[in-house]
């Protein structure tokens, strides 16, 4: 059977439950938007009289909370974290899986070479980071337009949507990378998930302080905010430079330690 097609087959279900909580997350989020809009005043008030702790966490920024992209911009975080985790799993599992399933002898014995195996893998998992983030984007295109009088925001969300690819991209190869580069690649999700946490928490503690602004480059979940994307209309170069960067030395660590690794069978 074409590797490629085996990985799409293998993770099928799994694209689908993920398709259908992120279809709930963007249904659910913004019909909370429409049972509020009528008190869009007060919900303004009461967002600015939160703890800036909890502002941060929520991601509000400048968001004004009024408008039907502003409330979905709030939104976006949640989409984002949810996609990297996605985007992260798949990663670690779809090179990981072979050892941790004792099935490496049955592929390796296959015509084929390790880059070719790598190559099929990766393929496989970028369509289904590109099929998740496609189904993200119809999904708030609707539901946006639904509450805001058949106004979808599409270039604003396209956007937002273009900057979640990215760090789809992003922890998709951080998963990769991780799996063909630890002895211990089982443990490769786990691993993946210290370091997302650890990122999406230094986040969350750039807002909190200002002295901290410099690390704002450590964290993925800082370079594509939707508080930002919104108001400049337009991704950051140096964090679009920044991410493409790690996605290449990621993809690249991906082949060379896979096509050198002995792989337990």
């Amino acid at each position: 059977m074409n590797l490629f097609l085996r990985e799409m087959r293998a993770n099928r279900k799994s694209l689908l439950i993920w398709c259908i909580g992120v279809i709930f997350m963007v249904t659910a989020g913004m019909s909370k938007y429409g049972a509020l809009s009528g008190s869009k005043q007060s919900l303004g008030e009461l967002m600015a009289q939160m703890p800036k702790s909890l502002q941060a966490i929520m991601g509000i920024g400048n968001l004004d909370l009024s408008t039907a992209i502003g409330y979905f911009g709030i939104l976006f975080l949640y989409l984002v974290l949810m996609a990297a985790i996605h985007a992260l799993m798949l990663g670690a599992t779809i090179i990981a899986k072979e050892e941790r399933d004792k099935t490496s002898e049955f592929l390796l014995v296959k015509p084929i070479s390790r880059k070719q195996i790598v190559t099929a893998k990766l393929a496989a998992a970028l369509v289904n980071v590109v099929v998740f983030n496609l189904i993200t984007l119809f999904t708030s295109l609707k539901m946006v337009a639904y509450y805001n009088n058949g106004n979808g925001q599409t270039s604003d969300i396209l956007l937002l949507m273009v900057g979640m690819l990215l760090l789809q991209l992003l922890f998709l190869f951080l998963g990769t990378g991780i799996a063909a580069m630890s002895k211990q690649p089982k443990r490769a999700v786990a691993m993946g998930t210290v370091i997302l946490l650890v990122t999406f928490i230094l986040s969350i503690l750039v807002d909190l302080n200002q002295n901290l602004e410099g690390l704002k480059y450590l964290t993925p979940f800082k370079y594509f905010e939707a508080k930002n994307l919104l108001a400049d209309r337009a991704l950051d170069p140096t964090f679009v430079t920044l991410s493409s960067v790690l996605i290449a030395i990621l993809a690249c660590s991906t082949y060379i330690f896979f096509t050198k690794r002995d792989m337990s069978v």
